[in-house]
């Protein structure tokens, strides 16, 4: 087992002149996946994400379903949970050790007020989930929206499935809205029409329409591409696979990175980075990333390397995911000399008083990654701002969403060696 990289860049040439093909988006994969096993016909999908998250959710959706274990999947967990609501028999749906510590409370309860059978087999609000499946016939549920998305997504996949349809109400301020808009376009894809009336979504009773698919790139694995590109002194990197009419709310990526000096030319799906000077050398980055949560961690590394001071707002769903981010961001920008700090929903991030390299005064910064694949590369990138290099912990984490990234850095002129 591979318990860490050393990674390193060449100081004397920051050049990063390259062509990148990125995978599918395991966002779009995951909701497709689901769409395609509640369709009556043959659904063809083609750049299917190859992270852990969907190679899970393909195993579970062609497996018998009596045991389903998907690991660190978290879109996943939520998925299957409202989809085997739905199918016959018993249901045993666990995950790995962080996956039963993390909520799912919100949406159980809502499926069983639809009238689903769940359980908890351990702790009440985590998986495992003994899920007892059987016919759900819809009506009105009101769940909290600002808890996450994906216990909306979960239960508007199956909404078009039930003989009384569903009518959604949000209660309170709703977090990661582009990721909903991502599930109805997705469904809207296949035929599917809903209604957004003020704090209620309604979706009739309807039958999804099979069609073929084509997934976009990932707009969240294009980040960890931008923090290179601002860190590098000679730009001209080709991003494949990304569409500027995006279903992913992480593509205001693109608009949010000419703060840093980074322009974004679109032709088809190939996004071209070219760099000019940034705005400011003195200015504070100000950013509410309420509706696009994945790409926080690697604007905060960003700002680290080109020591510049953040306002972050927009966070707070961050302590549920793979780890506490927020609280994993503190500790390991502190190993640079950077403060991270706040609470809930406000951050604020000030780079350290005399730069990285002088803190680190020759010593090479070792980052852990809590089992979390976008801590691990969110800082890898940093090896182009400190000459000796630096030390990613359990670096194999990256497969939950991106298996191909240190072949990528390799190709942009990485150099890795495995500790």
């Amino acid at each position: 087992m591979t318990k860490a990289y050393h990674i390193r860049f060449d100081a004397t040439h920051k050049a990063v002149k390259q062509n990148i093909r990125l995978d599918g988006s395991k966002s779009i994969s995951n909701r497709a996946l689901i769409i395609a096993a509640l369709c009556a016909g043959q659904c063809d999908l083609s750049h299917l994400s190859t992270s852990d998250d969907t190679k899970a959710m393909q195993v579970a959706l062609t497996g018998d379903g009596k045991l389903v274990d998907v690991g660190a999947a978290g879109t996943t967990m939520r998925f299957l949970t409202a989809y085997f609501s739905l199918q016959a028999g018993t249901h045993l749906l666990t995950g790995s050790k962080r996956m039963q510590e993390r909520p799912i409370g919100v949406l159980v309860d809502a499926l069983n007020h639809l009238g689903a059978s769940i359980s908890y087999e351990k702790k009440d609000g985590c998986p495992p989930l003994i899920i007892e499946g059987k016919q759900l016939y819809g009506g009105l549920v009101e769940m909290n929206a600002g808890v996450s998305s994906q216990y909306l997504s979960a239960l508007l996949l199956i909404a078009p499935t039930l003989p009384k349809g569903l009518s959604l109400k949000l209660i309170g301020r709703l977090v990661s809205r582009p990721y909903l808009e991502m599930t109805l376009r997705l469904m809207g894809h296949y035929g599917i029409e809903h209604a957004w009336d003020e704090d209620t979504i309604h979706v009739l009773a309807q039958d999804y329409r099979a069609k073929s698919l084509q997934v976009e790139a990932d707009w969240s694995a294009a980040s960890y591409h931008y923090t290179i590109a601002a860190f590098a002194d000679e730009l001209d990197l080709e991003l494949h696979g990304l569409f500027k009419k995006s279903l992913q709310g992480d593509s205001v990526l693109a608009e949010m990175m000419r703060f840093f000096g980074i322009r974004s030319q679109f032709k088809g799906d190939v996004v071209s980075l070219t760099k000019r000077k940034a705005t400011g050398t003195t200015a504070v980055f100000k950013y509410d990333f309420v509706r696009c949560p994945d790409i926080a961690q690697s604007l905060a590394v960003v700002c680290a390397g080109l020591d510049r001071a953040a306002e972050m707002s927009g966070l707070i769903t961050l302590a549920i995911k793979e780890t506490d981010r927020t609280a994993a961001l503190r500790t390991e920008l502190a190993k640079l000399g950077c403060d991270f700090n706040g609470a809930g929903d406000e951050w604020r991030f000030t780079p350290a008083p005399n730069g990285i390299v002088k803190h680190l005064a020759g010593s090479v910064p070792s980052f852990a990654t809590y089992h979390d694949h976008r801590m691990a590369m969110a800082f890898a990138p940093l090896a182009m701002k400190i000459p000796q290099g630096v030390i990613i912990e359990d670096p194999m984490v990256v497969t939950k969403s991106y298996p191909a990234y240190w072949d990528d850095l390799k190709q942009l002129g990485f150099s890795i060696e495995v500790i």
